[in-house]
């Protein structure tokens, strides 16, 4: 049994062709969609809509899915003061299309967890975070304690969110990230995903990386309409460019300092958060 396990597309509708083209060459027989199809990027619709026309896709929720439902709905899990700030846009705009297409609900039936079975074999547990919450981050950092928690029996845990590749054996529990599909955040452009086959010896595991022609993605945010919605959206499309997390990092130094998210600060931000990634 082999299956390609991919996750955080992030409505970039190139990367993700580019992928489901490389798991079939590579003999994949199932995919895993691993949460976070949607936002952030300007195909969100197409994105959707090519995985839900296939019939080798089973999915889990991923925190960008159920966040388009909550903002659709003003829900109060949101902070109030988000629905009125000029910079969640992006994040207006896509629920907008969604909407529009009759999609926006569709993850409301995708679990939080899926479970892999092969004979002789541990089980696997999938989330896009940890299978306690979606936003929680499994990766080679992951404390033993926490992964002895979180495995609950099973022999390999398998999360995403966090944008970069990762492997660790942790007390004798196998720990994977998937990477991401659409919008990489380990400085490596290329659409990234993980490959599982079932062998008599054990899970393996192959970490792949799929070039692809960015400049469609690219244009698309201006084409789509999506970059008039403001500075989210402009983040989004430079976390493209350049293959590195800008968004959660530049929210919280705004916070840290108490200052606007505007093109000012993003523009200082910017300037100094990648002279530090090239250091």
């Amino acid at each position: 049994m082999r299956l390609a396990i991919i996750a955080d597309i992030h409505g970039n509708l190139d990367a993700l062709r580019a992928v489901l083209a490389d798991a079939q060459a590579q003999g994949a027989e199932q995919i895993v969609v691993n949460g976070d199809v949607v936002n952030r990027g300007p195909d969100s619709v197409a994105a959707l809509e090519t995985l839900l026309a296939r019939s080798d896709v089973s999915f889990t929720l991923g925190n960008h899915d159920d966040l388009l439902r909550l903002w659709d709905a003003r829900s109060t899990d949101l902070p109030a003061d988000w629905f009125g700030d000029p910079f969640w846009g992006a994040t207006d705009w896509n629920a907008t299309q969604l909407d529009r297409a009759g999609l926006l609900h569709t993850p409301a039936d995708w679990p939080m967890t899926h479970t892999l079975h092969a004979v002789g074999l541990p089980p696997v547990l999938i989330a896009h975070g940890s299978p306690l919450h979606y936003r929680e981050g499994l990766s080679e950092r992951t404390r033993p304690e926490r992964v002895k928690e979180l495995s609950a029996g099973h022999g390999v845990l398998i999360g995403s969110h966090i944008h970069r590749p990762a492997q660790a054996q942790v007390g004798g529990v196998l720990v994977l990230n998937t990477g991401a599909v659409g919008a990489p955040a380990n400085g490596d452009p290329r659409a990234q995903y993980l490959l599982l086959t079932a062998e008599p010896t054990g899970w393996k595991a192959e970490f792949r990386a799929v070039p692809y022609d960015r400049a469609g993605v690219l244009a698309r945010f201006g084409s789509s309409g999506l970059l008039d919605t403001g500075l989210s959206a402009q983040i989004f499309r430079e976390e493209i460019l350049t293959s590195r997390s800008l968004y959660t990092p530049y929210w919280q130094w705004t916070e840290d300092r108490a200052v606007p998210r505007d093109a000012r600060t993003w523009a200082t931000f910017l300037d100094r958060h990648l002279s530090a990634c090239r250091t």
